[in-house]
Formats: structure tokens, sequence, C-alpha cells
């Protein structure tokens, strides 16, 4: 039996890369735009949905409409204070559902709403799709890369992403950990190599320690900000030039949506810039108010905009050490990926650090994560290849899980940096004499009280035997599999009653029926999408059939063939054909089709 092709996507904040393995290679897939990398956007207008470089390229044109940034949402609760303080920023709209955040925007003449997955799930579509063309073959199976510190819901939510696009999700991997894949795979060296993967990309950034050794990977310890990345970078120098603007105009850009779009473009693109050059400029015709906005900014100055984000990087680098028990000096490789490692503030910062240890950057630092991740997808496949089939991973879980207990103390029952898969069970009693029902709510988060951690869900076991608090006692045993992703099972002691916490459903993500939904819904999109790509296509076939004809007709031989009434009348065909279509664009293609048609009865007819 022949193998099933898995594909590696790294679902970025950004950008997205899908690789594959074959022919004894990783290969990065170049989308439909032959680029290695597809921008994590989505665009609705009047006709159509336009996802990736079509969708990026209208964006300013189109602001209240194009989504991006999906993963800064996905899996968070609408009140949490990252997404209140990302709105600021965005020129789309977020509105709570049921305290969830939810995209609205105007598609096709009405109003519709999407939640943070459904977003992402159309830019994985994306991803399968611009595999399959590659492949020539259907895509089922992929692996899908996740920031490390994502916590148990936006991971959950990150699979239910991937389910709805119509992908088997085999497996969650940490970002930096499928990068440590595409640095160590190749690495023939012989003994333990401690290994630090500095991940800084558009949206999140993760550290995490490794040991790498005869093909096993061992991740001793991860530490990150899921919130922390190109994008907060962008944000400085997008107010400063706001600050700038308002003392020399006296006036208030924020109030056009289109206006900042297009100045957080110029900074990104002067960001950029400033990785090789000491000063960037930033040239905006029409800015605001019908006014042209010209300025520069040099490197000195975006780093003193951006020091303290820089040297948070620091910060959750010394936890990374803290946690694997290492100090700087047993480090022998610090690996830099993602595009905002580009910036030679942070890599001077990061070198220094290390006492002026040389940085490795021998992996690409945008397509690693997606090469690791293809990697990965092709070991879980079965392939035998010697270098992938070797492959054994051991990673880790990024943040605590427990109960409350009384007094709303967090009761630890699987500590961070725990190697997982893992399974571990405690037995808690009851605190209250004659207590009938014991309530059971499952945190995450590294703070002694749950009020300042996470609740991932609860439920109440019910038909306890009264007795003196203290004698009856209930089994929590929390599992987690190799997706990071927690199982919780609760057994009452006395009467054996069995209890399992399906905690996907009661911490804010989404429910079976409403990813059913949002499947159909996909399907729906896919079909409207094929629709209006064979629109097109019927009115471009139209449209090339009429100058051509026009074009060979000028030629003398069939000057020479045909009578000039003849061809007089197949031109003036031409011209109407071509007046109707200026006039006709959204036509529909049945229209274009029977357009064609009669314009080649009159041609066949010469």
């Amino acid at each position: 039996m022949a193998k099933r092709t898995a594909v590696g996507i790294d679902l970025g904040t950004t950008y997205s890369c899908v690789s594959v393995f074959q022919h004894g290679k990783i290969e990065i897939i170049a989308n439909d735009q032959g680029n290695r990398t597809t921008p994590s956007y989505v665009a609705f207008t009047d006709k159509e949905r336009l996802i990736g470089d079509a969708a990026k390229i209208q964006v300013a044109m189109n602001p209240d409409n194009t989504v991006f940034d999906a993963k800064r949402l996905i899996g968070r609760k609408f009140d949490d204070h990252n997404v209140q303080a990302d709105m600021k920023h965005w020129p789309f709209n977020v509105i709570n559902k049921n305290s969830k955040p939810k995209i609205q925007v105007k598609y096709k003449g009405g109003v519709k709403t999407f939640y943070p997955e459904e977003i992402s799930s159309m830019v994985l579509m994306k991803m399968k799709e611009t595999a399959e063309a590659y492949l020539g073959t259907t895509v089922k199976d992929a692996v899908v890369t996740v920031p490390a510190y994502f916590n148990d819901s936006q991971r959950q939510a990150t699979k239910d992403a991937g389910t709805i696009s119509g992908l088997n999700v085999l497996r969650i991997i940490n970002e930096p950990t499928a990068a440590a894949i595409a640095y160590g795979l190749d690495k023939k060296v012989g003994g333990e190599r401690n290994v630090l993967i500095f991940d800084l990309g558009g949206g999140t950034f993760d550290v995490s320690i490794l040991t790498i050794e005869d093909g096993i990977f061992e991740v001793k310890s991860t530490a990150g900000d899921t919130h922390l990345g190109g994008e907060d970078f962008d944000n400085r120098m997008v107010n400063h030039f706001i600050q700038e603007f308002k003392r020399k105009y006296k006036k208030d850009p924020t109030e056009n949506k289109r206006a900042l779009v297009r100045l957080r473009f110029a900074c990104d693109r002067a960001k950029h810039a400033l990785s090789s050059s000491v000063q960037a400029s930033i040239a905006i015709d029409s800015f605001f108010d019908g006014m042209d906005f010209y300025s520069s900014i040099t490197r000195a100055r975006f780093e003193e905009l951006c020091a303290d984000l820089f040297l948070l990087t620091l910060e959750i680098v010394e936890k990374a050490l803290h946690d694997a028990k290492m100090d700087k000096a047993q480090i022998d490789d610090i690996v830099l990926v993602g595009g905002s490692t580009r910036i030679p503030k942070i890599q001077k910062l990061l070198q220094d650090f290390f006492n002026g240890k040389e940085l490795n950057k021998s992996i690409h630092p945008d397509e690693a994560v997606a090469y690791g991740a293809a990697v990965l997808a092709d070991n879980l496949c079965g392939d035998m290849s010697e270098a992938v089939n070797s492959l054994i991973l051991h990673d880790v879980t990024p943040l605590s899980l427990g109960i409350e207990t009384l007094g709303g103390v967090f009761s630890v029952i699987i500590n961070r940096n725990t190697t997982i898969p893992t399974k571990q069970t405690q037995t808690f009693i009851t605190s209250v004499d004659n207590q009938t029902e014991i309530l059971i709510k499952v945190y995450q988060g590294e703070r002694a009280m749950t009020n300042d951690n996470q609740l991932l869900g609860e439920t109440t076991i019910t038909g306890v035997p009264p007795a003196p608090r203290g004698e009856q006692n209930v089994d929590v045993t929390f599992d987690i599999d190799a997706n990071s992703i927690l199982n919780v099972c609760i057994v009452q002691t006395t009467t054996g009653k069995l209890d399992t916490l399906t905690i996907t459903n009661d911490k804010g993500c989404l429910t079976k029926e409403e990813i059913e939904h949002m499947v159909q819904e996909a399907e729906k999109f896919k079909v409207e999408d094929q629709k209006q790509r064979d629109r097109i296509s019927a009115k471009n076939s139209l449209e090339n059939y009429c100058y051509n004809i026009k074009s060979t007709v000028k030629q003398p031989d069939y000057k020479n063939k045909v009578s000039e009434e003849v061809l007089n009348k197949v031109v003036d065909a031409c011209n109407k054909t071509i007046k109707w279509l200026d006039e006709n664009q959204l036509a529909e293609k049945e229209e274009f089709d029977h357009k064609k048609q009669e314009i080649e009865q009159i041609w066949n007819s010469i």
C-alpha cells in the first residue's frame, strides 16, 4: 500500500508556510504567486473571498473587511486584555459573542461574522490547496505548528481550525521544537548538544531549550509570550508617526482606517529596511485629508521605541535557562528562528547575553518551522528513510495544570515543562461535613491563586455519600496527549462513579455542533470560490478569443483569402462583444460562455 502524503504547516500570525517530505528531502511549496510563504490574510468583498497574497494586496482599499492576526484571537476570550489592546490597532471589527471574539465583515452585500478558528481554517485551506496543486493529489493529513507557550484553549482551537479546513491534524507541534528538528536532523555531530531555539515571529515569541543526540530531541524547558512579535514593534513605530503627524498638522489620522493601514505597511517596510540600513524613510501620498506625509526614522530611534520589548525577550531566555537547570555556558548552539530575529539589536542583545557567543543562522528563519513539521508529518506516516525514521521527539507542557482547592488555592497536578505525553493522578478529599457534591474546576497557569490563572473547565460530581469532612475521596487524573491537549478523568472512590471532563466545550472553545456547522460553511465557501474562479476564467476566455480574432484577421494571408465585407463583420462582432464585456464585468459564467459561442459561430462560418 502506498504511503499517504502528509504535509507540515506553519500557521503563522503574519505569514504561513507549507512543506512536504518527498524524494528523500523536504520541499517548501511555493503558492500560486510563486512565493514560499503566504500572508495569513482573508478578505471579503461584494463579489468574492480572497486569501493570502490577493487579500493582502487590497487591504488599503478594503480595510474594514480584510482580516489578519486571527492567531492573536484564537482560543482567547473577548475580554482578554491582549484582545482589547489589539482591537485598537485593527481596522476590522471584533464583537463579543458569548464571551468569545467574533470578526464582523461585509460580504456580498450582507453582514457576516466569523470565529477566529474559521479565519485560520481559511488560511489552512489555502495551504492545503497550495500543496495539492504542487503534488497533484488530495492532501488530507497535516502536522500543524503552534507557539510553545500556547495554552490548552489555543491548541484545541488551532486543531478545530484544521478540522474545519478539511484536514486531519496528525499532531499539534510546538514551533521551536519543529525548528529544532529542522536544525538538528542533518547534524551528525557526535555526542549530546544543548540547543536554545530563539523564535521571534510576527506575533509570538518562544524560547525552547533542547538536547539533541542521535535523532533524539528532548525538550528541557520552554518559555515565551504569545503576544510579543514583529507586529508589536510595528505598533510602536505607527504610534510614533501618528504623534509626529499630530504635532506637524494638528490633525488626528487615527480617524481614517485606510490611512492607518497604509501607515502600518509603510512602518513594516521601514522596519525591514532598518535591518540593513541605519535610516529608513516613510512616504505616503494623500495620507490624510489630502495631505502627503514624508518622514524618516533612524535605527537608533526605532531601537529606543522598542527597547523594553527587546529586553523582555532576554528575561524569557533567562526563565527558560532556569527551568532547564542550565547556565549560559552549557548552551552549545543558539538558533535564530522567525523573521523578527533579523533585527540587528535583538541579535546584539542576545549575543551579549551569551558573552559574545556566535549565533547560529544556518536555518531559514521563515521556513524552518514548516520544514520541521513536514519531517514529523512524514515520520507519523511511517516513512522508512533513515533520517526521518530515527526521529524521536520528547516535548514538554508549557504551563502548569491543576485544580482549585479550598480558599481558591491552585493545586498543581502536572508541573510546567513536564515531558509529554504524560498521565498523573492525585487524590482530593471533601472539605465540608456531609458533602454530597464536589465541584472540580481545572486551571492552567503559574500563579498560586486560581483567580490569577486560566479556567479551562469545570464539572460537578454528584451522589457523594454524606460523611464527615475528609472522609470521602476523588481521584483526579490529568492525561496530556502528544498534542499537549488535556483530558481529565475523575473517579469518586467510594461509589466508583466515573466522570470525564470534556474541557473543549466548557472553556470557550467550539462545540462539536459549531465545528460541524463551520465545516459545512467552509464547503459552501469552497463552492463559491470555485464558481467565482470559473466565472473569471470564462470572462478572460471570451476577451482573449475576441482579441485573438482581431489580431488574426489583420494578417495579410487572411486579407487575401476573405472579402473585406466578411472581415469587417467579424471585427464588428468582436468590438461589440468587447464593449459588452466592459459594461458587464459581473455577468455570470453562462452569459460569457453564450457570447463566446456566438462569436465562434461567426468565426467558424468564414
